[in-house]
């Protein structure tokens, strides 16, 4: 009963707030700049492609899904709705909200780096699967 009320406000709040538009284009610079945000924010709790999951989110109830397996993906969600998401966090679910220490561009370039998560060019792909950055720029 508590999932059903939960889903059922979610799906409420997203309908209502969720954006419809994009503002920035879904391209290659926005999937590589998207792809360095998921591989050292995202990716301790929802995974990379082809890896497995990480003993963080192997810990965690609910259990966060791996955003790049077939069966979790999130590309049939408009770009908007997985940006709010983001941005605001989801109740009950673990997901927390980023908009203290994402901006929004970087939180759309996320968005429409899953959103077409089933399309990558291998050059996202392969930033995805790169080491974490160490945000030491003097290397």
């Amino acid at each position: 009963m508590e999932r059903v009320l939960a889903t059922g406000a979610l799906h409420a709040k997203l309908r209502q707030e969720a954006p419809k538009t994009v503002p920035i284009p879904a391209d290659d610079a926005a999937w590589l700049a998207g792809a360095r945000v998921c591989r050292d924010g995202c990716a301790v709790c929802h995974g990379l492609p082809h890896q497995p999951p990480t003993a963080v989110s192997k810990g965690m109830y609910p259990r966060p899904p791996q955003l790049f397996q077939a069966d979790e993906m999130v590309t049939d969600d408009p770009a908007g709705v997985t940006f709010w998401k983001g941005k605001y966090r989801i109740r009950l679910s673990g997901m927390p909200g980023f908009q203290a220490s994402l901006s929004d561009k970087q939180l759309w370039q996320v968005s429409l780096l899953l959103a077409g998560a089933d399309k990558l060019p291998a050059s996202v792909q392969q930033a995805l699967t790169a080491p974490p950055s160490t945000g030491d720029s003097s290397k």
